[in-house]
């Protein structure tokens, strides 16, 4: 028997009308927060791609965050190839090098030294841990597990963290349902999954402070420490979280409406926290935040090991001042899941998932 070419050009409908219905992924509809709102951008726009060097080029693979030790002049980031790798700011593009320092066997996410000048690692896979450094040319430094769990509840994303000048370590557990294999799965359910955490080296008690976060990101700690300052990915906004006087305990809006998806967050020392920006406000984005059957079909798409549509253009780093003001912003089509922002000096560096080197671009007459 023929088959019809109506038939034939229904055919795939029809499967995938099918297929739509038999998955059980079933996404939940976004916060009205997350939704189209005009966002919130500074006046001062800037290209970087022109003008930026790339550091360390083919041997930084997927670079996430980045961790700076003033002292040495050495800049820090976790690979995707289990490695934290670093080398020195001051050398040229074509000069540098980069060291395979201390290897997590995990996915080393987010860094920060804490008083004691040994660097702390969120590690998706592994947990919270700590690398314990003989100093320069000492034996290799020891990699040990802080915690991976509270409340009886695995962590399955450990993100990112900062450390405060007590010892105490705050950081994220981005989804307590997804790996970091799986981590585009959270974004497209829409559930908050992510939690806002703190360790104590003192007394090795980990405690769960916030709850219920929407992909729970970046954190670092405010000048004084009154307070600290989390990023919530699909909210695209970023919270202050008390931890000192009559309002502590307390979440209040640091900056909302961001131009983007944020992802790690850093102060300088100077004024200035430097919030990466994983993907911009696409007109992709807004219809998958507003209609969860969008991410539902681009849930089948990667299943299936379909093209994806572009969703992690448009990123870049945002500078914003002690009060929550955007003040410069550095982005444009070029740039792909950039996932760490920071200032040294008159350099700002860049890292990304999307690039197997660090992003170097001068900001001389950029910021004021």
């Amino acid at each position: 028997m023929a088959i019809s070419k109506t038939t034939l050009a229904i055919a795939p409908v029809a499967v995938a009308a099918l297929l739509y219905r038999l998955v059980e992924f079933d996404p939940a509809p976004m916060p009205e927060e997350a939704l189209s709102r005009s966002p919130n951008v500074p006046a001062n726009r800037y290209g970087v791609l022109g003008s930026a060097e790339r550091i360390g080029e083919g041997l930084l693979p997927s670079n996430e965050d980045l961790a700076y030790d003033a002292d040495t002049g050495l800049l820090y980031t976790g690979c995707s190839d289990g490695w934290i790798k670093r080398f020195h700011v001051e050398d040229s593009a074509e000069k540098v090098k980069v060291e395979n320092w201390a290897y997590t066997g995990g996915r080393p996410l987010g860094l920060a030294f804490g008083p004691d000048k040994q660097l702390t690692v969120a590690d998706a896979d592994k947990g919270l841990l700590r690398v314990i450094s003989n100093g320069e040319g000492g034996a290799t430094p020891k990699v040990e597990l802080l915690t991976d769990e509270a409340e009886g509840l695995k962590f399955r994303l450990t993100d990112s963290q900062d450390v405060g000048r007590d010892g105490v370590i705050y950081f994220t557990d981005a989804s307590y349902k997804y790996s970091y294999a799986d981590h585009l799965y959270d974004l497209l359910e829409g559930r908050p999954y992510g939690r806002l955490l703190s360790f104590d080296p003192s007394t090795n008690e980990t405690k769960v402070l916030v709850r219920d976060l929407y992909f729970a990101n970046g954190v670092t700690l405010s000048p004084d420490q009154e307070f600290l300052i989390f990023c919530e990915t699909m909210l695209q906004r970023c919270n202050k979280y008390h931890l000192q006087g009559k309002k502590k305990g307390i979440v209040e809006n640091f900056i909302d409406n961001l131009p983007g998806m944020p992802d790690n967050i850093r102060y300088d020392g100077d004024g200035h926290y430097w919030i990466a920006l994983a993907a911009g406000k696409t007109a992709i984005w807004e219809t998958l935040l507003r209609y969860p059957i969008a991410r539902k079909a681009v849930w089948i798409l990667e299943k299936l090991k379909l093209p994806l549509p572009d969703m992690f253009s448009n990123a870049g780093v945002i500078a914003v001042d002690l009060k929550g003001e955007a003040i410069a912003y550095f982005t444009e089509p070029g740039l792909f899941t950039i996932t760490g922002g920071l200032q040294i000096r008159n350099q700002l560096y860049m890292a990304s998932l999307a690039n197997s080197y660090i992003i170097r671009f001068n900001l001389t007459f950029h910021l004021s």
